[in-house]
């Protein structure tokens, strides 16, 4: 067993604390393996074994999990030992960032809803923010939703009378999502109504994104939709990320929770941005 591994991003020890929900199946494989993940991540490294005991699964099911979350580049495993694996991914993860904010998504999500009308086509993103709309569409429905994400086309394709459009291209494990030349191509030869779209970090009347092929993907949505509406929860605006997709003043609206700073808000709605801010209480 090795020396506990020490992380100096404070956004990787901020995933320890979140909180693991349970609905589907699906949702309750992304926190298992996000349970996995936060607990290679606090002892450095873990015998395979003891992870059967702790997590009460069998061992093929947890070098089922293990291989995934390798393949993500979260871990790695070699000669019954996992341990973890730094990489500028882990945060663009899925599986890292399905339950964080938790609270904050939902009120966020809710409030979106608010513009989405029956008979629209709409983008949605890769984003878990934007995933929590998926239960509000059926009311909204007749719907056309067009989305780069597996996850979200997973979910949407029990709802009724919602059309799915599933945008094809380069397959990505990391974050369960398609982009590319391909996906950018499709895309060009769409026009939606309202995009629903998240980011990694607001900075400097910017936004930002930590992967340039996701900044490219999202960027040719904005491009083709009439209406650009960011959710966005009120941590993005204290992070860091590399890739710009341009300037806030580009969107319509950004829906944010009431966690935000009254100084960043104040700096959004003097910039000419409609802001609808999001009670959380009431989610």
């Amino acid at each position: 067993m090795t020396e506990a591994r020490q992380f100096p991003d404070p956004a990787v020890e901020r995933l320890m604390e979140e909180p693991v929900p349970g609905d589907s199946r699906q949702v309750r494989q992304l926190a298992r393996r996000k349970q996995i993940t936060e607990a290679v991540m606090a002892e450095g490294s873990m015998r395979i074994e003891d992870l059967t005991e702790r997590f009460g699964i069998s061992l093929m099911t947890v070098h089922r999990d293990l291989d995934e979350l390798v393949s993500r580049g979260l871990l790695r495993k070699s000669r019954g030992i996992v341990s973890a694996a730094p990489t500028s991914l882990i945060e663009s993860s899925d599986v890292y960032r399905a339950n964080r904010q938790a609270a904050e998504k939902a009120a966020i999500a809710q409030a979106a809803l608010a513009f989405v009308e029956p008979g629209q086509a709409i983008y949605c993103d890769d984003s878990t923010t934007v995933l929590q709309m998926v239960p509000g569409l059926q009311d909204k429905a007749p719907l056309t939703v067009i989305t780069n994400s597996l996850t979200l086309m997973n979910e949407i394709s029990p709802l009724r009378n919602v059309t799915l459009l599933g945008l094809g291209g380069e397959y990505h494990n990391w974050c369960n999502a398609f982009m590319g030349h391909m996906t950018t191509g499709e895309i060009g030869r769409l026009r939606a109504d309202v995009l629903f779209f998240s980011m990694a970090a607001v900075m400097d009347g910017m936004i930002f994104h930590q992967s340039p092929g996701m900044v490219e993907t999202k960027r040719a949505m904005f491009d083709t939709a009439e209406r650009r509406v960011l959710l966005v929860d009120h941590t993005k605006f204290d992070r860091r990320a590399l890739h710009s997709l341009g300037r806030l003043a580009e969107v319509d609206t950004v829906i944010v929770d009431d966690g935000i700073a009254a100084d960043q808000l104040d700096a959004m709605q003097s910039a000419g941005v409609e802001v609808v801010v999001a009670p959380v209480e009431t989610a």
